[in-house]
């Protein structure tokens, strides 16, 4: 079974989407275990996966049906997607197991359309990350933004219009990327990743692949929402439910990042990424810019989620930005945060949830909840630190080697904009401790006791999260430990497995 792997990882969860959508007509009750099972079963082959690739020191490549490329579709595994499969899968699971009581709740008639959509979402990023072909990225790509679009449609009343919005914006993206995707086709030939990537660097006339670059990355950024193509993001994803968010907000901007990393070094190599391209100090500056004003409009908002909003603006400038240093500090860290914010979006999204469900939005309603719910804020706390960029929680470590790749421009090149990356790093860092201790102090300190402090000690009734919702939330939070205590053992695995593709100059 293992040698099947890469196909089990997409193969199960499609399978059962359409499984629970028929259930969801018969007996819904089935949905819910159909869901996590098949969730599970694409998480544990991903496991196996990473494992399969450590053991080779290589890549794993699988073959659908047998078809050799450029006939047929190719999975090419290797360290960094098999580690992206694991998180996206991961990441899915639990933010299904947590989400039980909320989508019963919200969506008492539709459960097994949700569990459907949920699923196809998650297939879709799924096949994104694993696939060797660049269009059938493409349709992977479609698929999840279609099952996304609804996700985020159902929530309340301002839902619909901003996901319309999205729609519109996300078209736009996807065209772009297929036809970046057109033009190589029709300068190489091949759809295959690892074709194009062999046949690039023979080219006589390299223009109409420059051409193809471009576009494809403005596509990219578009999906991603790197400032100013973010537009689409701060709404659509404050006005989902949060049972859709909790999946969407952790992983959307992740798998694009891992796309853009993955079609720098593998479809268009990195020798033409960084040395013909000439777009490295430009899009450096972006990302400066993306990290700044993300983090100064998430300082003005009063809505906890929307401030969430525009903290994954300002991360996607973190990893953006990251990557385009050209370093392999730089990359490493990019990669690392890839991982890391996926895990630490996810705490603080589940803690949206619960806060949704229990009292609300507005982060002047979070009085007095260190005392009612002493537990559920904890771990909070735990996901604000790891965002803020305290050790030992994962946030830290990858912020040092996205700093120390900046550091490293500044003494290679002398370039003002890695300079500015590194400035604009510690400014956002700067801004979540104030966002994040501006929580705590209302959750903390307010309401302030009257009656020079007699009120202050009256009894505060406990009033938790259900324990269905608390056990995967504090799993996350401790995995935000975790992942930073083991972050050495994921970064030399970057660097001996990855990183030796890159050319000893960058």
């Amino acid at each position: 079974m293992s040698t099947h792997y890469p196909a089990l990882i997409i193969v199960v969860p499609l399978l059962t989407a359409v499984i629970v959508a028929a259930v969801g007509w018969i007996n819904k009750k089935y949905c819910f275990p159909l869901s996590v099972a098949s969730l599970a079963a694409s998480l544990l082959s991903s496991i196996g996966l990473l494992f399969e690739v450590m053991k080779t020191n290589g890549e794993v490549v699988y073959r659908f049906a047998g078809w050799e490329a450029p006939m047929g579709i190719v999975y090419n595994i290797d360290y960094l997607n098999s580690l992206v499969l694991i998180v996206v899968t991961a990441v899915a699971l639990i933010n299904l197991i947590f989400s039980k009581g909320s989508i019963e709740n919200d969506f008492p008639d539709k459960e097994g359309v949700f569990y459907a959509l949920y699923i196809l979402f998650t297939t879709g990023l799924v096949g994104m990350v694993a696939t060797g072909d660049a269009f059938n990225l493409y349709v992977l790509l479609e698929i999840a933004s279609l099952t996304g679009y609804a996700l985020l449609g159902i929530g309340n009343e301002r839902s619909p219009l901003s996901t319309l919005n999205y729609l519109f914006i996300g078209t736009i993206g996807a065209t772009f990327y297929l036809l970046g995707v057109g033009y190589i086709y029709i300068a190489t030939g091949t759809l295959n990743m690892a074709e194009i990537a062999l046949i690039i660097p023979k080219l006589p006339n390299v223009g109409i692949i420059k051409f193809a670059f471009v576009i494809c990355m403005v596509g990219l950024f578009v999906k991603m929402a790197l400032f100013p193509m973010h537009g689409w993001l701060p709404n659509a994803y404050s006005n989902a439910p949060s049972s859709s968010i909790g999946l969407i907000a952790p992983l959307t901007t992740k798998v694009t990042v891992y796309i853009m990393v993955r079609a720098g070094i593998t479809i268009f190599t990195p020798e033409f990424t960084f040395e013909k391209m000439h777009l490295d100090k430009w899009i450096v500056w972006l990302s400066v810019i993306g990290i700044v004003m993300g983090s100064c409009f998430a300082l003005a908002q009063k809505n906890y989620k929307k401030m969430l909003t525009y903290i994954v603006v300002a991360e996607v400038g973190y990893m953006v930005g990251g990557f385009w240093l050209g370093n392999k500090l730089g990359i490493t860290g990019s990669i690392l945060h890839i991982v890391n914010d996926a895990a630490m979006t996810l705490c603080v999204f589940m803690a949206a949830g619960i806060f949704s469900y229990k009292i609300g939005d507005h982060i002047s309603d979070f009085k007095g909840l260190f005392k009612k719910m002493p537990f559920t804020m904890t771990a909070f706390a735990v996901g604000g630190l790891s965002i803020i960029g305290v050790p030992p929680t994962c946030g830290f470590f990858s912020k040092w080697y996205l700093v120390s790749g900046g550091i490293e421009a500044v003494k290679a090149t002398g370039s003002i904009g890695a300079l500015a990356f590194i400035v604009a790093l510690l400014f956002s860092s700067l801004v979540n401790a104030v966002l994040f201790f501006r929580i705590f102090e209302v959750a903390h300190f307010e309401p302030f006791s009257e009656g020079h402090g007699h009120e202050g000690h009256s009894a505060v009734e406990i009033n938790e999260a259900p324990l269905g919702m608390l056990i995967p939330f504090f799993i996350v939070a401790f995995s935000l430990i975790f992942l930073g205590i083991f972050s050495g053992d994921i970064v030399s695995n970057i660097i001996n497995q990855f990183i030796p593709v890159l050319p000893a100059g960058i």
